[in-house]
């Protein structure tokens, strides 16, 4: 019998305590929490029945009974955080966006590389077994050649300028936090773009409030993309081919359902994506997968991937002039 994988998880924010719930649901192992904070390290190991609670992500880093940390801080420290990892020896799973711009996003994964460890992105729809279903459809020709995906991420969001999602300093806007996933998506379905255009309206902080993305791609095809942080919307995505088209439910990006239709609009399959817990649990199975294989990347979201949606968001930043403090 193998020892489990050790986890360590970097920050105590609310999106850490949705993936240490999963993860401990699904029968994973947590040794180690670090915060910037005793009391914080403290109440959330308490919290979830983690053993040991560091006061500094430096000592998450350097403790000896951690074998991976997912680092769960802002945008503008993944790059710090992550590297700080690597160079104790452990592997990393980093929240998306994966950094802050495509520089910071190759200095991680070339170090990685180096140090012969796991960094993967934690794009948590990619493992979804909705998605994986949706790949083996679009493999078999069932909407025969893909020409357009079509894709949403709106949500209304705290308006308070001092948020984070608002605050140019913490990479805040939409892009980063929202619009991540239906590039991502569109990346998964149709690979990287050759051409992207994007415009976008700001909020009063300077951050993007709304954007809309239009990406090409080597064979023709085209994904329209959408994001905004102040007004809810269906959060659904399609895939649409030569020979039909897939219907993502809302939200695209978590586990759901969809539909499968023929060129006439026949229904040829209906895909229930329902799991237990919220589903975050699947990005650390492939992880620990990596680990176990001795590997450093898988096929689904490869490092270099995670390298080049960087480019294409920073792309996207440069049209509509969205730059952040320090860069």
């Amino acid at each position: 019998m193998t020892e489990p994988i050790r986890w360590g998880i970097l920050g105590t924010g609310w999106i850490a305590g949705q993936f240490v719930a999963d993860i401990l649901a699904s029968g994973m192992t947590v040794t180690a929490v670090g915060s910037r904070s005793q009391a914080s390290a403290d109440d959330f190991a308490a919290e979830h029945g983690i053993p040991t609670a560091h006061p500094s992500y430096e000592a998450l880093a350097a403790d000896p009974g951690v074998d991976i940390v997912y680092v769960a801080t802002p945008h503008p420290m993944h790059a710090e955080n992550a590297l700080l990892v690597l160079s104790h020896g452990k592997h990393a799973l980093v929240e998306k966006a994966f950094t802050l711009n495509a520089g910071e996003a190759k200095k991680v994964v070339d170090f990685a590389a180096e140090k012969n460890l796991v960094v993967l992105e934690a794009m948590w729809a990619r493992w979804l077994p909705h998605m994986i279903r949706l790949r083996e459809i679009i493999a078999a020709g069932t909407i025969g050649e893909v020409r357009t995906v079509i894709a949403d991420h709106n949500q209304k969001l705290p308006s308070d300028p001092k948020h984070r999602l608002n605050d140019p300093a913490l990479g805040g806007g939409a892009l980063l936090d929202l619009g991540i996933y239906p590039v991502s998506f569109a990346y998964d379905i149709l690979g990287e773009p050759t051409t992207v255009n994007a415009i976008s309206s700001p909020t009063p902080t300077g951050v993007d409030r709304q954007t809309a993305i239009l990406l090409g791609f080597a064979g023709g095809q085209q994904a329209v993309l959408h994001t905004a942080l102040d007004t809810a919307g269906p959060t659904t995505a399609s895939v649409i081919g030569t020979g039909g088209w897939v219907a993502i439910d809302g939200d695209f990006y978590a586990p759901t359902t969809f539909t499968v239709y023929d060129s006439e609009g026949g229904v040829i399959e209906k895909v229930d994506g329902a799991v237990e817990q919220r589903g975050m649990q699947y990005q650390a199975f492939e992880a620990e997968r990596l680990i176990a294989a001795g590997l450093t990347a898988g096929e689904i979201l490869p490092p270099e991937q995670s390298v080049a949606i960087m480019r294409t968001l920073d792309e996207v930043r440069r049209q509509i002039g969205l730059v952040y403090p320090g860069e």
